[in-house]
């Protein structure tokens, strides 16, 4: 059976004191909670984030890695150093990252492969923009990316991996796909899956919807076949909401 899981992602946003009374505020919502709880916050918030959440059901994570294990790469992040303090898992391909700083299905699939490697959980994004959605592009832009990130391997590795469909044009624009374009778009990328290495792995795939994910449309989208969870944004920022996308579970 498939892992249900709500993920946060801070983006550039939380001080270590706010991550740590924030991660304070959601343990007792974490404790009984029906999935996975993950927050992936940024860099600095990490070590405290980390010891804050210790002896909790939340689970931390990183925005972003290199793939190289070391060298010089300035501002960058090795994925070992991640893990020497206890990080779980990593947001890898995230459309900001691909838009502002990039990233192509390259990088991806190099960090992906040093991510499993590392024995770190990736939870890969993947989606299309609006200009590809209204040319009928999107089913071949988001089965391209998810092939291309997951190339090389294993069946065992590919159902570690937690893919988060994220259409792009609904990311922090209030916009959202209906429950089933996305539940559409999620099975389109189980069957990509699927064709290449098996329906059973395609199966054992966690994939969650992202983009605009809020307590009034979390319910609805949890409802479908193949949606998983969320990875949520701006709504994981509040406790008050991320506890009722969690509930909605």
């Amino acid at each position: 059976m498939r892992k249900k899981v709500i993920a946060g992602n801070w983006k550039m946003n939380m001080l270590p004191n706010e991550a740590m009374n924030f991660i304070n505020n959601l343990e007792p919502i974490a404790k009984n909670a029906k999935c996975d709880v993950i927050l992936c916050v940024p860099y600095t918030d990490l070590f405290y984030s980390l010891l804050t959440a210790q002896n909790t059901n939340i689970k931390i994570g990183a925005q972003n890695m290199h793939w190289e294990e070391k060298g010089a790469y300035t501002g960058e992040i090795a994925p070992q150093m991640l893990k020497c303090i206890n990080v779980e898992y990593v947001i890898i391909g995230h459309s900001e990252r691909r838009q502002y700083f990039a990233e192509t299905d390259e990088t991806v699939n190099k960090k992906l492969k040093a991510a499993m490697a590392n024995k770190l959980i990736p939870i890969l994004c993947v989606g299309e923009t609006l200009k590809q959605r209204e040319l009928g592009l999107a089913e071949e832009i988001i089965t391209q990316q998810t092939e291309l990130a997951l190339e090389g391997l294993s069946k065992e590795q590919i159902e570690k991996v937690i893919i988060a469909y994220e259409p792009i044009w609904a990311i922090g624009t209030g916009k959202v796909a209906t429950k089933e374009d996305a539940n559409n778009a999620i099975k389109q990328i189980r069957n990509k899956i699927a064709s290449l290495y098996g329906k059973e792995t395609s199966e054992n795939v966690t994939i969650l919807y992202g983009g605009s994910v809020n307590s009034q449309n979390a319910k609805e989208l949890f409802s479908t076949s193949d949606i998983d969870g969320a990875l949520v944004g701006g709504a994981s920022l509040k406790v008050e909401e991320f506890e009722k996308i969690i509930n909605s579970i």
